[in-house]
């Protein structure tokens, strides 16, 4: 369900929405920290993958992540338990 960076879903709501400049400006910080071996991990990912920025590769990543959890976990009207429609046991016939 997820293409690229949004899914599907995502890029409809933002569609519908009409964003000033000053909504979508980043003005808060975040600071990661990582051990030796993610740090150089990181760095080789990078340079392998010619990653030019590393904020916006984590920014991406880090937002695919929750939106793709909240896409899998979003409200379904019935529960996956309860969708017994065709799956009955032989004993009821």
């Amino acid at each position: 369900m997820v293409q690229g960076y949004f899914s599907t879903k995502f890029i409809a709501v933002l569609k519908r929405v009409q964003y000033s400049e000053e909504n979508v400006k980043r003005t808060t910080t975040l600071t990661l920290r990582l051990n030796q071996r993610e740090a150089r991990a990181l760095n080789v990912y990078c340079k392998r993958f010619r990653v030019r920025s590393k904020s916006d590769f984590m920014r991406r990543t880090i937002m695919q992540a929750i939106i793709g959890r909240f896409d899998a976990e979003h409200p379904t009207l019935w529960e996956q338990s309860e969708m017994t429609l065709f799956s009955h046991d032989s004993k009821n016939n």
